[in-house]
């Protein structure tokens, strides 16, 4: 208990840091996610062929090689001088976003195909169609999924404390390198990401009440 009073600011730092980088890449993912099930389901083929190499590509890449290769090589080539902290929330909310696209994609595929149809011979869209009908009947099977998505992407986040960027990780190692029990340091650092992470799942637990009540 005392390693948690004495290092009290460190442990609330990388308690908020972790919390801000987790819902600054779950924003990001949730967006890309979406975007990319669109363009997966779309009749463009330039778009289904953009769409499912994003995926494949993203998706099947090491996290730890993602965050080298946004953290070494990105800002020599398109985004010199940018933040740690902006790096790292691109390298896991790209890398979310192949989950939440397949999420999305497997939600859109459980919508009737007469939804789609009927929405097209009012002279509708594709992508007006996708954004007014099939979205939102497909929220209710996707919200599901969607929280397990967002409690491993709180713990992938630890992989941005070896980048500079500070979160809950990155407090473990300063702790351990002055020397203090290993156990203990873990200890709280569990407690910490419980408490994120049991709040996600309590926020989506209410989510699919609120979307049961709405039937």
């Amino acid at each position: 208990m005392n390693l948690l009073f004495d290092y009290f600011p460190e442990f609330r730092d990388g308690f908020l840091g972790t919390l801000s980088l987790t819902a600054a890449s779950a924003a990001l993912a949730l967006i890309l996610g979406i975007i990319m099930a669109g363009f997966r389901v779309s009749p463009i083929p330039p778009l289904r062929a953009f769409g499912t190499a994003w995926v494949t590509l993203l998706r099947n890449t090491p996290l730890t090689l993602l965050f080298l290769i946004t953290f070494f090589v990105m800002p020599q080539i398109l985004f010199p001088g940018t933040s740690p902290y902006k790096l790292a929330v691109g390298a896991l909310g790209c890398y979310t976003s192949t989950f939440i696209c397949e999420a999305v994609r497997s939600g859109i595929g459980t919508v009737p195909i007469g939804q789609a149809e009927a929405a097209r011979s009012l002279g509708m869209t594709f992508f007006q169609t996708l954004r007014m009908i099939i979205l939102p009947q497909a929220t209710r099977t996707v919200i599901p999924p969607l929280s397990s998505i967002f409690i491993a992407l709180t713990k992938n986040s630890a992989i941005a404390g070896a980048f500079s960027v500070t979160e809950l990780f990155s407090v473990s190692k300063l702790l351990s390198d002055k020397g203090y029990p290993i156990g203990w340091i873990f200890l709280w650092i569990a407690v910490a990401y419980l408490v994120i992470t049991f709040s996600i799942s309590g926020l989506f637990r209410l989510l699919e009440r609120r979307m049961e009540v709405s039937r």
